[in-house]
């Protein structure tokens, strides 16, 4: 167990000098993590939530959808990931986040998109571990909160160099640093190598978090066994729980878990979630991104919803009818969902 693990019993985790409650996190995810999920999250008791990815020369020109990715949620603390390729942009970027209210600024050359790998950013970058230097040099000179970065592998399976990067990274004063558990080849394919993230545990003393197929509290101490780190990230098994990294952190922990809505109280949060999206992205394009959130949510319950019923919500065109139709499907059914 690293000098950075947590029990019970010993002192918070930290980043830097910025502690988090336990050790389980949100992972930043395109599309998912905006203001609305991360609050939300937060409040059933995530270690730490980061925003979506966002690229640090579009934040610096002040472009609209840029800044709505990377607002605040009202947590503590505010992460807010940036992506790119040159350093100027890289530390204007940061800049920007951290005279935004960012607490800690993370570096994703982990993405592996091929809109983004594309474009010399995400994964792409560790390809080139001297070029991905200078972008986390620059970063770090430029802010005075703390740098984290994210990363994958490596490229593929002939270039696994993430223990050589992240003692680089650690080295540059990057303060955390967390590994998914595959190259960025596989994308998500496969299964998450915990075992190869201990290759950088042996190279840094920083919190390392571990990344990768983490679905339950189970696979939480595994990853933490197998890895050598300090904390886990989920991601996608999040999607239509945003109680799961909590959940996930007590019982770590052996504290009390957040209770997971079931039935009306469900219905509730799920309605609370659509009419943070519509507040948040409008009307129009808040319909659009809510759906994923509600199949998501609807793919979990314990009664599935009949199919016609289930296209006439997600086809809903207005906020009133879709929260209308929420609310009479779970309060009729008082159906559950899987923890």
């Amino acid at each position: 167990m690293s000098i950075n693990s947590q029990s019970p019993t010993e002192a918070p985790m930290r980043i830097a000098d910025i502690p988090v409650p336990n050790r389980a996190f949100l992972a930043p995810m395109a599309g998912v993590t905006d203001v609305v999920f991360r609050r939300l999250a937060h409040r059933f008791g995530a270690g730490l939530v980061v925003s979506e990815m966002v690229a640090g020369e579009q934040l610096a020109d002040g472009n609209a959808d840029t800044r709505l990715r990377s607002e605040s949620a009202g947590v503590d603390p505010h992460v807010v990931q940036l992506a790119g390729r040159e350093a100027r942009w890289m530390a204007e970027g940061a800049r920007m986040a951290e005279g935004a209210g960012a607490a800690i600024i993370d570096i994703n050359m982990g993405c592996p998109a091929k809109k983004v790998t594309s474009g010399y950013s995400g994964s792409a970058l560790m390809r080139d571990p001297d070029h991905a230097l200078t972008l986390i040099e620059a970063t770090v000179a430029a802010v005075k909160v703390p740098v984290t970065l994210k990363m994958r592998l490596g490229w593929d399976d002939d270039s696994i160099n993430a223990p050589e990067l992240a003692a680089r990274a650690e080295a540059a004063g990057v303060a955390m640093i967390t590994v998914h558990g595959r190259t960025r080849c596989q994308f998500y394919k496969g299964s998450a190598n915990w075992d190869a993230i201990r290759l950088v545990r042996e190279r840094i003393s920083v919190p390392l978090v571990a990344n990768g197929d983490c679905q339950s509290a189970e696979d939480a101490r595994q990853m933490l066994a197998r890895s050598g780190a300090d904390a886990v990230m989920i991601g996608r098994a999040s999607f239509g729980r945003p109680w799961l990294p909590g959940t996930i952190g007590a019982a770590l922990d052996g504290t009390p878990a957040p209770r997971v809505p079931a039935g009306p109280d469900l219905a509730d949060l799920i309605c609370e979630h659509a009419e943070g999206i519509f507040s948040h992205y409008g009307t129009e394009k808040g319909v659009r991104n809510a759906r994923k959130h509600i199949a998501w949510y609807l793919d979990g319950a314990e009664t599935p919803m009949p199919a016609e019923q289930r296209r006439e919500l997600l086809t809903a065109t207005v906020p009133a009818q879709v929260l209308a139709m929420l609310r009479s499907w779970f309060s009729s059914t008082q159906m559950g969902v899987a923890a």
